[in-house]
């Protein structure tokens, strides 16, 4: 009998987290995994976001091939840790029991999926989603 694994880790304390959380797995064979005790969303086996709360922070990283120039440039993003910064990784971080901006963060993470997702699955999308800030 194979033994159970740990819990998931709970959904960062934010109004929007499962808004966030469903759209994420709205996307084509979108799913979630737990690697090192974090959230992770992704689309086949590679991470398309990284969603936590960590430290009275709600962070949610995505890869950003178009939008990290400007978005770095926001007082509550910035470069991803572990050098995936210079890949266009950036990380969000807003206090936690806030709402959360799940329009602009639904629009990264649509960003963030087209970029890993194979071209077979983006080509099931409609257009891209406009970040509304």
């Amino acid at each position: 009998m194979a033994e159970a694994g740990p819990p998931p880790p709970l959904l960062p304390e934010a109004p929007g987290a499962a808004a966030v959380q469903a759209f994420a797995l709205s996307l084509p064979e979108a799913w979630e995994d737990y690697p090192w005790g974090e959230r992770a969303f992704k689309v086949r086996k590679k991470v398309f976001c990284f969603f936590s709360g960590y430290e009275g922070r709600v962070r949610v990283s995505v890869k950003l091939p178009d939008s990290a120039p400007f978005l770095v440039q926001e007082p509550f993003a910035s470069p991803t840790g572990y050098g995936l910064g210079k890949s266009g990784w950036v990380t969000c971080a807003f206090p936690e029991g806030q709402p959360l901006p799940v329009d602009r963060i639904s629009a990264w993470i649509d960003e963030s999926y087209r970029a890993v997702a194979p071209k077979a699955l983006v080509k099931t999308l409609g257009p891209p989603l406009e970040d509304p800030a």
